[in-house]
């Protein structure tokens, strides 16, 4: 079973392709809600972030709140670069677990790791592949801000945060834009989808 890397800056449209992966028969493992439940569940990994961020990243129930901790984490590299040390071991841990676990029931073609931060974690020296999604700044602006949760203010804090389009691009193996219609990029998606089988 290939183990392969799904990428795209904020808004990029990753999850829409990972969804049609899904639908092909791929596993998705998911990095964002992995680090979610990490963050809820993992009381070694809570008492890793509160030692190093301190208890302003705790809401009014002593437990950590995402927003306070996203506002932390995203306000600029360096701190970003300490909440990514402190969760990714875990996230890799889990990924070599899963992988291990969907690998022996065979029921999957390909294992796919859907995360933002592919290149930036050092995760595309594990993959046998790795495909970029990308797609206009406005576009991707347009997408994030119809989702709500963030201002414009915080999605190009974090679009500074990730590594330029231009850079995934230039390492990927494959690439999918994702400029238009949804019919479109699920074809794209389709042809990259059958290369790896």
């Amino acid at each position: 079973m290939l183990k392969v890397g799904l990428t795209g800056g904020i808004g990029c449209g990753k999850s829409v392709v990972s969804t049609f992966f899904a639908e092909w028969g791929a596993y998705i493992f998911d990095a964002d809600k992995e680090a979610k439940k990490i963050l809820k569940e993992n009381e070694t990994a809570q008492s890793e972030i509160i030692a190093e961020f301190g208890t302003d990243v705790l809401g009014v129930d002593n437990k950590i709140d995402k927003k306070k901790l996203s506002r932390i984490a995203f306000q600029d590299e360096y701190h970003q670069l300490r909440i990514n040390t402190t969760i990714h071991p875990y996230i890799f841990r889990e990924i070599d677990a899963q992988f291990d676990k969907i690998n022996k029931k065979g029921k999957h073609n390909l294992f796919v790791l859907d995360a933002a931060l592919i290149y930036e974690s050092g995760a595309d020296a594990h993959m046998d592949y790795v495909i970029v999604v990308t797609s206009r700044m406005g576009l991707r602006t347009e997408r994030v801000m119809q989702r709500g949760g963030l201002t414009r203010e915080e999605f190009l804090q974090r679009v500074d945060l990730q590594w330029p389009d231009e850079d995934k691009i230039h390492l990927a193996d494959f690439v999918i834009q994702n400029n238009s219609t949804e019919s479109l990029v699920k074809q794209e998606a389709k042809i990259v989808y059958d290369k790896l089988l």
